[in-house]
């Protein structure tokens, strides 16, 4: 079931990309051209008062192979942190960027910052940025000082030329639960 949903999803973003007006230079149709602005409110972290948190590693495809390997695909990739809470903020505290190799590429942020109640943020690694290779990843840490929801941690990777083109979402995976007993 899950297949059909990601296969559904991709074939709307393909068929999205198709029906747009690019030549116009607006992406998403009639309007502007720009997502609202999310300005994360840097934080401290007072270690006490944590009581949740997890680290989330993200797989990331910056180009994919086709018919052989020499053949590829360079993609455009966005990594979306939805924070589900109803109520609460999380705080992130690190999206780092790593290589092939496991070499870190880029720190997107500079100082923990909070997410506020149903925001999303968005990190894009454009199609004609190699830097990570074909086995790139993100690696989110966040943290809580009350109970909440996971956050969404997902990555959506999108080419589109012409009339043709392929997206996939690549789902976070937890890799390390953070709670009260074990800061």
């Amino acid at each position: 079931m899950k297949r059909i949903v990601y296969f559904c999803l991709a074939v709307m973003a393909v068929m999205l990309v198709s029906c747009t007006s690019l030549e116009q230079g607006n992406f998403w149709g009639s309007g502007s051209n720009k997502e609202p602005e999310i300005a994360l409110k840097p934080v401290v972290v007072d270690a006490a008062k944590v009581v949740t948190g997890q680290t989330i590693y993200v797989p990331i495809y910056s180009h994919i192979y086709f018919e052989n390997n020499k053949s590829s695909l360079d993609l455009t990739a966005t990594l979306s942190i939805r924070n589900t809470d109803l109520d609460n903020s999380i705080i992130l505290t690190a999206v780092r960027y790593y290589d092939t190799n496991g070499n870190l590429v880029r720190e997107y942020l500079k100082e923990p910052s909070e997410l506020r109640a149903l925001a999303s943020l968005a990190f894009v690694v454009e199609r004609t940025d190699s830097s990570g290779g074909s086995g790139a990843n993100f690696i989110v840490e966040w943290v809580g000082e009350k109970q909440v929801s996971e956050p969404v941690v997902e990555a959506v990777m999108l080419s589109a030329e012409s009339a043709q083109g392929i997206s996939f979402i690549s789902g976070g995976r937890v890799i390390k639960n953070r709670t009260a007993n074990n800061k």
